[in-house]
């Protein structure tokens, strides 16, 4: 008889905790609504942000999969975005699409599509696989080349004392939770199969739009622009329009879907 106590103490405390995880979830996906449908009312030029992190861009709504404060809002951006079709003008996504899979990129990249306007602009800067390979086949290294590769080790590989290509490259593929890396052609393949239009390679930190020029923030987390400039490339791309097509803009923020 005790033990049918304890067992039903023990499923009373559980559905009870259960039944809090519940609450905290409508929650976030409450608040995660009013903070979206508060954005899109408030600005004219919409413009989205994937991936975050702790540089949250100002003017622009920030997410992340894991946000780190209450400026940032919820997204996992492997799945369905809570947004309708052509909500956004620009979308930008800094160091993130290394951090998801090939395929979840793509479905990443065409969710992107769908939310960004016929006129608006994607930007997507990530490692440059090019830049480690580069290295590794040389002979002879760079100033700018030797300087990666010393910061790399330093910062990120313990007890060796010798700099070597090689170290950065294992760093590259197996640290911050990097689950596949593109060169610039693979980017580009991607970002067009998604349905965007107009790719082409630009500078970090450089844009002829100025709502994305001087948007990149991954230097300042690295501390470091020099470097970042180094290891990263930046794309751009338009939507494609289709000829003689007519799509109108719906009232987004009506039209948000509940988390």
């Amino acid at each position: 008889m005790q033990c049918l106590r304890l067992r039903d103490r023990s499923l009373a405390v559980a559905g009870f905790f259960s039944d809090i995880q519940k609450l905290r979830k409508l929650s976030v996906a409450f608040r995660r609504k009013k903070i979206i449908n508060h954005y899109l009312r408030s600005h004219k030029v919409r413009k989205l942000q994937i991936g975050a992190g702790k540089a949250a861009i100002s003017g622009w709504l920030a997410t992340d999969i894991n946000p780190t404060s209450k400026e940032v809002v919820y997204l996992d951006a492997t799945k369905k975005f809570p947004f309708p079709d052509r909500t956004f003008d620009y979308i930008c996504c800094e160091h993130m699409i290394e951090h998801i899979s090939w395929e979840e990129g793509l479905l990443m990249l065409r969710e992107c599509r769908r939310i960004l306007k016929d006129e608006g602009v994607i930007r997507i800067a990530t490692p440059d696989l090019a830049v480690l390979l580069k290295m590794y086949a040389k002979d002879k290294n760079t100033k700018m080349e030797q300087s990666y590769i010393k910061w790399i080790t330093d910062t990120f590989v313990t007890g060796v004392n010798l700099y070597r290509p090689s170290f950065v490259v294992n760093v590259a593929f197996r640290s911050w939770g990097h689950t596949f890396l593109y060169d610039g052609e693979l980017l580009q393949i991607a970002m067009s199969e998604a349905g965007f239009a107009n790719v082409r390679r630009v500078s970090v930190g450089e844009s002829t739009h100025v709502a994305l020029k001087g948007i990149e923030r991954h230097g300042n987390v690295i501390e470091n622009e020099d470097l970042n400039s180094f290891e990263t490339m930046a794309f751009e791309a338009t939507c494609q329009l289709e000829s003689g097509s007519h799509r109108e803009n719906p009232d987004a923020a009506q039209l948000v879907a509940a988390a």
